[in-house]
């Protein structure tokens, strides 16, 4: 009988075997959330779900307003347009309730990422330069048809 250590391989091997790349993708940062009444959204978080719901913040740079719910292991971004050339105008023309718009997910270099995405064939938004989020951190968001239907942003931790 061989020991252990020969008849199996490393964890770390098997990944990077599988996967042909190093990871990009850290933890789930947020889910943002359209909503068509701030206020309400905010209160039913913390009335009824006992959440820890955040102030209002203007991001005047992306066009919303976002309160932030803090959970345990994420957090939910509810989004809420800031003026009239605001994306998020748009979607709830579409979806007058709201609906989840985005998912975010950290990386530890944004260039990197923004990099590894475009040679990959994957299309970022604007003029691929980061912007500031709402974190106070650079993110880039990827076109939804790129990502299986979801508009996904990326933010460097």
């Amino acid at each position: 009988m061989r020991p252990l250590a020969e008849t199996h391989t490393p964890r770390h091997i098997v990944r990077k075997e599988m996967n042909r790349s190093v990871p990009m993708i850290g933890r789930l940062n947020h889910v943002a959330i359209a909503v068509p009444d701030l206020e309400a959204a905010a209160a039913q978080y913390r009335d009824a779900l006992g959440a820890n719901v955040g102030a209002p913040q203007d991001e005047p740079d992306h066009g919303v307003t976002v309160i932030f719910i803090e959970l345990p292991n994420t957090k939910i971004e509810l989004l809420y347009p800031l003026g009239d050339d605001s994306p998020i105008n748009g979607f709830l023309e579409k979806n007058p309730s709201g609906g989840i718009h985005h998912v975010c997910y950290e990386v530890d270099d944004i260039i990197a990422a923004r990099d590894q995405m475009v040679a990959s064939g994957l299309r970022v938004l604007g003029n691929g330069e980061p912007k500031i989020g709402a974190h106070g951190k650079p993110v880039i968001f990827l076109h939804p048809k790129d990502m299986n239907g979801t508009l996904t942003e990326l933010e460097q931790v």
